[in-house]
C-alpha cells in the first residue's frame, strides 16, 4: 500500500470520528487529503466517550436496524465456509457493517476485501508484513492510529481497512478498481480488483440480491 498525504487520525477520538450522522461528516473527519495535521483533540472523560456500538445504533433508524440484521442473517451462511462458530460469525459481521456503513463502504464488498486478503483469518501476517483480516501494512499506524495499535485486533483492523479504502475511494472518485488497486498497491493493474469484485459478485452480493 501506498501512503497516504495527510489523513487525520483515527484512533484517539471516537466520538468525534463516529459521532457524525452522515458520510460527509465522516469524510471531513477522517479522509482529509491536504492541509490537516494529526488530530489534538484532548481526552474525554469515560461517560461522554461512546461507544462505536453505542454511536452506530443511535443513528440508526428501526428500518435500518431491520436492514442490519437482514443482511446479517444473509451473511452467515457464505462466512460459514470460513468461520464455523456462529457466535464469531454474528460478532464480525456486526463489527464489518458498523465500520462499512460508518466510512461509507458497502459491507459486502468488505466481506470480499477481506476473503481476498486474508480469508478471514486474524492473524494472517504476509511476506510483505500486512496484518490482519484487512492485510493491513504496519506504517499505517503512523499515518492513523498510535503505536500501542494491534492490527490482529479484528475491530482495530476493520476500522483501518475501511477508512483506507475510502480515502482510496475518494481520490479515485468512486472508481471501485482504481481504488483498489491503490488500496493492494498495485495502481495500473487489474488483478487485484478484479479478484475482489469476482469475490463480491459470486460469493457476496448474490445472497443479498443486488
Amino acid at each position: 500500500m501506498r501512503k497516504p498525504a495527510n489523513i487525520a487520525k483515527i484512533a484517539t477520538a471516537p466520538s468525534r470520528l463516529f459521532g457524525a450522522a452522515r458520510w460527509l461528516t465522516l469524510a471531513l473527519s477522517v479522509l482529509l487529503l491536504s492541509q490537516v495535521g494529526p488530530a489534538t483533540a484532548q481526552p474525554l472523560p469515560p461517560a461522554l466517550r461512546p461507544t462505536l456500538e453505542m454511536a452506530n445504533q443511535q443513528h440508526q433508524t428501526p428500518h435500518q436496524q431491520w436492514v442490519a440484521r437482514q443482511w446479517r442473517a444473509k451473511m452467515d451462511a457464505p462466512l460459514a465456509r470460513f468461520i464455523p462458530d456462529s457466535a464469531q460469525r454474528q460478532l464480525l459481521l456486526t463489527r464489518i457493517y458498523q465500520e462499512a456503513r460508518l466510512a461509507g463502504l458497502p459491507p459486502d464488498l468488505v466481506l470480499a476485501l477481506i476473503q481476498v486478503e486474508s480469508a478471514f483469518n486474524a492473524d494472517a501476517i504476509s511476506t510483505a508484513g500486512a496484518v490482519g483480516l484487512m492485510q493491513i501494512m504496519p506504517f499505517w499506524i503512523s499515518e492513523l492510529g498510535l503505536p500501542i495499535d494491534d492490527l490482529t485486533h479484528p475491530p482495530r483492523n476493520l476500522r483501518y481497512g475501511c477508512t483506507i479504502l475510502a480515502h482510496y475511494l475518494a481520490i479515485e472518485s468512486g472508481d471501485f478498481t482504481r481504488a483498489l488497486a491503490r488500496y493492494n498497491g498495485s495502481l495500473g493493474k487489474t488483478w487485484y480488483p478484479e479478484r475482489v469484485m469476482h469475490a463480491w459478485r459470486d460469493t457476496w452480493r448474490q445472497p443479498v440480491g443486488h
